[in-house]
């Protein structure tokens, strides 16, 4: 099994605590998404979108960080990430979902470099527009979160919504939005990084991890 990734990409980060949660081996080969690497030929072969993360489980090649863990889930069945039956099933891929698409899309790089180099916005204000959708989708989460929250967002167990919540938690901080805010989402954030697989999977644990880009946007 190897791992496409990129040390800050959220949704890279999902699927490493995805894998480190199921306890899977696996090799890391890390993308350089602040070099462009991802439009090169090679890689736009193993995913043509240009994303990370991708997976390449024994020759079967597999990208976006939804269905990369949907497909783990469904192969290794220890330690589920999805529940079972199907109204719990929709409301967790729910969770994730929100995030997934409704808030990330918003703060991707590529996003970012469009406002600032087509539109010819400033940094501060391409920031502010980043901030601002981070900000509106955490509300509405937490929102959705009281409804069915326990220890974690979805009752008392780990699913994959905390695969999705952490990583935005963290994106979150970096464009200054205030977590504490939401006090469900941080208590649950606060919850899971304590995990043994959410500490594996966070940034400055991998090996293309880069001291000189934890303070950049």
């Amino acid at each position: 099994m190897k791992l496409y990734s990129y040390f800050r990409s959220s949704a890279s980060y999902r699927v490493r605590i995805a894998l480190h949660w199921k306890e899977l081996q696996f090799e890391y080969l890390p993308v350089q998404i602040r070099s462009g690497e991802q439009d090169s030929p090679t890689y736009r072969w193993v995913n043509p979108m240009g994303h990370v993360p991708a997976l390449d489980h024994d020759g079967f090649l597999i990208a976006e960080s939804m269905a990369i863990i949907e497909y783990v889930d469904s192969v290794f069945t220890a330690k589920p990430l999805f529940p079972i039956a199907p109204r719990d099933r929709a409301t967790v891929v729910q969770i994730c979902e929100l995030i997934n698409s409704g808030i990330q899309p918003l703060q991707n790089l590529k996003v970012q470099k469009l406002l600032e180099g087509r539109f010819k916005m400033s940094k501060p204000d391409s920031d502010a527009f980043v901030h601002h959708w981070i900000e509106d989708g955490l509300r509405n989460l937490e929102k959705l979160l009281e409804r069915t929250a326990g220890e974690f967002c979805f009752g008392d167990t780990v699913t994959a919504a905390e695969c999705f919540l952490v990583p935005q938690c963290l994106t979150a901080r970096r464009f200054a939005v205030e977590v504490d805010q939401f006090p469900l989402i941080s208590r649950v954030n606060a919850r899971a990084i304590k995990l043994e697989a959410f500490t594996k999977a966070q940034p400055e644990q991998q090996p293309d991890f880069s001291p000189a880009l934890r303070q950049q946007v």
